[in-house]
């Protein structure tokens, strides 16, 4: 019940942010979110590198996040796109090995440290940017990523305790099994589907399959998490939510999912004005 109240109220807060706050305020709490989220995997990774200055993370992410929403933004003039690209290689290299060497980080930590930083930055950062771009394009595909991951995780909880016979990744998440996978999976193309329907009136072949690679990254990233846990040693990234432990817990999958979604619509609008012009 606790769980189920959790995701409730959850969703309802979600929603509301994204159908009722201007996309300045969406992104406002999709950074507050996700960056709470990194402060929980610092916390869980924190034992590795104990005295290295791995904490500037939590303020890197959002700025990160503004730099890419920035440069992919409708209307960024080409020169911006060269900035981006120089800024990510620039940014994980040169900025943080600076930082790790001004702060004095302990020779046996550094490349432990430069793990955490370079994986955390690009993992919290790139969401943050998806999920305020498909905000822009049309809020409704946000709702759809939503559906995609959250009735997937939903299938493959209830699914997974009732009919899981077949484990997915016992030393990973000795509890996941292929049952809930596959359910998971079901559930996130019917979603696909009605949200297909019901938006475009139509069943989108193109769209059922960015939404099919969408759930696979959604369940990548669930075990992700738990394989960053799992060798720190943690069981929940926190208690934050009641239910659902921290709030990585509960966006581990949407980390993964929200850029591969956004990478997938670009690639099959690219596609199809492509063929278009054929």
């Amino acid at each position: 019940m606790q769980r189920l109240l959790t995701a409730a109220v959850g969703t309802f807060v979600a929603l509301a942010s994204l159908f009722l706050m201007p996309a300045w305020g969406w992104f406002l709490v999709v950074a507050v979110m996700i960056d709470w989220a990194a402060f929980e995997y610092l916390r869980i990774v924190r034992s590795r590198a104990p005295r290295a200055p791995v904490a500037i993370l939590v303020a890197l992410v959002p700025l990160a996040a503004i730099a890419i929403a920035g440069a992919l933004s409708d209307g960024v003039a080409i020169p911006q796109i060269r900035l981006l690209l120089l800024s990510g290689p620039l940014v994980l290299s040169v900025v943080l090995g600076t930082l790790l060497l001004l702060g004095r980080t302990p020779m046996e930590e550094a490349l432990p440290a430069l793990g955490i930083l370079c994986f955390g930055v690009p993992y919290f950062a790139l969401p943050i940017a998806s999920l305020y771009l498909l905000r822009t394009i049309d809020p409704w595909l946000v709702f759809l990523l939503m559906a995609i991951v959250w009735l997937g995780d939903s299938a493959a909880y209830y699914v997974g305790r009732r009919f899981g016979r077949h484990k997915l990744a016992p030393v990973v998440s000795p509890k996941k099994s292929w049952e809930g996978a596959a359910a998971s999976f079901a559930a996130s193309l019917l979603a696909a589907g009605v949200w297909s329907w019901c938006r475009l009136h139509r069943i989108d072949p193109g769209l059922l399959a960015v939404a099919a690679v969408t759930s696979v990254a959604a369940q990548v990233g669930d075990l992700v998490e738990s394989l960053i846990k799992r060798g720190a040693g943690v069981k929940d990234s926190g208690t934050v939510l009641p239910g659902h432990g921290g709030m990585l817990d509960r966006l581990d999958s949407m980390l993964f999912a929200a850029p591969v979604l956004l990478f997938g619509l670009w690639l099959l609008e690219s596609l199809t004005a492509s063929s278009r012009s054929v």
